[in-house]
């Protein structure tokens, strides 16, 4: 009988990749918590008219990549494929956005149907943040501090650019769509399949085409900054003012759209060059007309989301050393040796709670426990016999020092040791 496989695009994450994602998981908990920002939980399934009245019926996403099944009662329900959706879901549920300002992340799962290939995956993790109740400039270009900070925590601040556009508002993007609509009706000959279905359901989604054939066509479209009225103009030229005063460089990139029409005025991309066609590792953008579509109230909201995957891929380009390592390594040779050594390594972790102390459970000879010791990374072996234990006594050795000599100590003297050698 052959073995059951992983389904296809979703892969397992293995004990010796963890640590690479468990530094950048804490790295990016530590500067949200640096900027104030609460964590949200948020279920991984929720009902599948959430997704079609924010995302949209006519996307690829709702008609071709989401997972959507009937439950038992007969509720059509969908795994998430973003993470946006629910959370407003959730804040207007339980009625966190009225007269509040809140600054939201979450992190986990997300799911949707698509070709697998390296940084896109059917199962994939995302941190989102996402920030309610400020209509303000400020918060745009604050997300933009958080995000160049992280880059930096990271060190991969000179791997990624910022690229920046304004969407404005809605109506003056319906202006700019009629624009649009009759500049490409002139140019049928030079579209593809692609965008001639996008031409009457999402026609700003033709300026982000990566068909190289459509570069020049495109090229040579309107431009969506040359319909923008004064407050749009003012709101997109504060966030760059506030940039230029913080020393974060950017790019303008006029062909930087989103799809949906609840965005509005700004959007951003953090892109690199290190990837090769998944070059975006976080985007976000200003969606204050989502809210509406929802059911709440008019708001303001903007955020982001960031594929840990992608993000993962990046620094790996940097050849980190992160390991999962233990402190100590109790090695023990005979049955009292057994039977102590595990009371000792509770006391141990109980009198040291920072310290990671590994047991060696599964016996076998003192040198194949070497061996063992040296691989789990600790920097000492602690060695406990059936003499030790006859006298009160352990031995300590280190496994990445040749110049410290081997030595035994008395009981009471392993917990200042490790103290010393291990926590100072």
């Amino acid at each position: 009988m052959a073995n059951i496989q992983a389904i296809r695009g979703m892969h397992d994450i293995l004990p010796d990749q963890t640590p690479l994602w468990q530094y950048a998981e804490k790295t990016i908990r530590d500067v949200l918590g640096n900027y104030g920002y609460s964590e949200i939980r948020l279920p991984v399934v929720e009902k599948t008219e959430l997704f079609k009245r924010s995302i949209g019926e006519v996307t690829d996403i709702v008609e071709k990549e989401m997972y959507t099944f009937d439950d038992r009662n007969g509720d059509s329900l969908t795994l998430r494929p973003e993470g946006t959706a629910g959370c407003l879901r959730a804040c207007l549920e339980h009625g966190l956005l009225h007269n509040q300002v809140h600054r939201l992340w979450y992190y986990g799962a997300m799911y949707r149907h698509e070709r697998p290939q390296k940084g896109r995956y059917r199962q994939f993790f995302q941190i989102g943040v996402e920030t309610y109740g400020m209509a303000s400039a400020d918060i745009d270009a604050e997300l933009l501090f958080l995000t160049d900070r992280l880059w930096k925590r990271l060190g991969i601040r000179d791997k990624v650019r910022l690229q920046l556009n304004s969407l404005g508002t809605i109506a003056e993007r319906l202006i700019y769509r009629d624009a649009l609509v009759n500049y490409f009706e002139q140019h049928l000959d030079a579209l593809d399949e692609d965008s001639l279905r996008r031409l009457k359901s999402n026609p700003l989604r033709i300026l982000d085409t990566k068909n190289p054939a459509m570069i020049d066509v495109v090229k040579h479209a309107p431009e969506l900054m040359d319909y923008l009225g004064d407050d749009s103009r003012q709101h997109f030229q504060t966030i760059l003012d506030s940039l230029m005063d913080s020393g974060v460089s950017y790019e303008i990139n006029t062909r930087l759209v989103r799809g949906l029409d609840y965005y509005s005025k700004t959007v951003f991309e953090w892109v690199t060059d290190e990837l090769g066609s998944q070059g975006t590792i976080c985007a976000g953008g200003r969606y204050d007309g989502l809210i509406e579509q929802l059911g709440g109230k008019a708001n303001s909201a903007i955020g982001f989301a960031m594929g840990m995957e992608r993000l993962l891929l990046l620094l790996e380009t940097l050849d980190l050393k992160i390991e999962n390592s233990v402190d100590v390594y109790l090695i023990r040779v005979g049955e009292n040796a057994e039977k102590v050594g595990l009371r000792l390594a509770e006391q141990l972790r109980t009198d040291i709670p920072t310290l990671k102390l590994q047991v060696d459970c599964a016996g076998g000879s003192i040198k194949s426990q070497f061996k063992k010791a040296d691989k789990s990374g600790a920097k000492f072996a602690l060695i406990l016999g059936e003499e030790e234990v006859a006298h009160g006594e352990i031995g300590i050795k280190s496994l990445r020092d040749a110049q410290f000599e081997q030595q035994t100590l008395v009981m009471s003297d392993v917990v200042n040791f490790l103290h010393i050698n291990i926590c100072a």
